[in-house]
């Protein structure tokens, strides 16, 4: 039986991995917090994304240490620390600084439920602890704000910039909230284009883990233009 101390418990950690990475969370600096008390360890471990489907493997890892060096009790208080996307060689213009990944979800074809899988994705992050943005970025075929159910109009900041909606904790925008009911947007490749790119530019979007775009079907000019 080991001696419960910092030390002792710090390296047992490193004797954990996070199984994605395949490094120990104690060089990858996911254990925030150690308290002990008798033979009771309480531990707070951030883990890269709030969304993590390896938790338990982790926490049982952990666990497993830890009772090998003599605590009775171990409880696990998780946080996240979402990570920035690392960009390529090339670095291009950051038209959303405060965003830390982009995740677009595309489709070959209309009408097979890629806007479903936004949504869904968008708000199962929120739930998660993440700061999450939803652009509707279907320029021609807006539906993301029926699907959230969120109506109004975009507000301005004192900047000058767009002030997104919010639902179920996630910042909302959309060409949408725009145009009057019933009316239909017919624009050609270069205006969707231009248009993704200042809800990029031009809305307030603040410090978020994931922006999540629902983007046209298709392959054609807005998703040339995004890559």
């Amino acid at each position: 039986m080991g001696m419960l101390n910092d030390t002792a418990i710090t390296e047992a950690l490193r004797n954990v991995q996070d199984p994605e990475l395949h490094r120990d969370i104690v060089s990858l600096d996911m254990i925030k917090e150690i308290h002990i008390d008798g033979t009771q360890v309480a531990l707070k471990i951030d883990l890269t994304t709030p969304a993590c489907p390896l938790k338990d493997q982790i926490g049982a890892d952990v666990e497993t240490q830890m009772k090998g060096l003599g605590a009775t009790d171990v409880s696990i208080e998780w946080g996240a620390q979402v990570r920035r996307a690392v960009p390529g060689q090339q670095q291009q213009e950051n038209l959303v600084p405060g965003v830390k990944n982009i995740i677009a979800v595309a489709s070959g074809k209309g009408g097979v439920g890629k806007s479903s899988v936004a949504v869904n994705l968008a708000t199962s992050l929120a739930l998660e602890g993440a700061t999450v943005g939803l652009l509707d970025a279907d320029i021609t075929g807006p539906n993301i704000p029926q699907m959230m159910g969120v109506e109004g109009q975009p507000s301005a900041t004192p900047d000058g910039k767009i002030k997104p909606l919010e639902r179920y904790g996630v910042k909302v925008i959309s060409i949408q909230f725009f145009v009057p009911d019933g009316q239909p947007i017919v624009w050609r490749g270069p205006l969707v284009g231009g248009a993704i790119q200042q809800f990029l530019r031009d809305v307030d979007w603040g410090e978020l883990d994931y922006l999540v775009m629902d983007m046209p079907p298709g392959t054609w000019d807005a998703q040339l233009t995004m890559a």
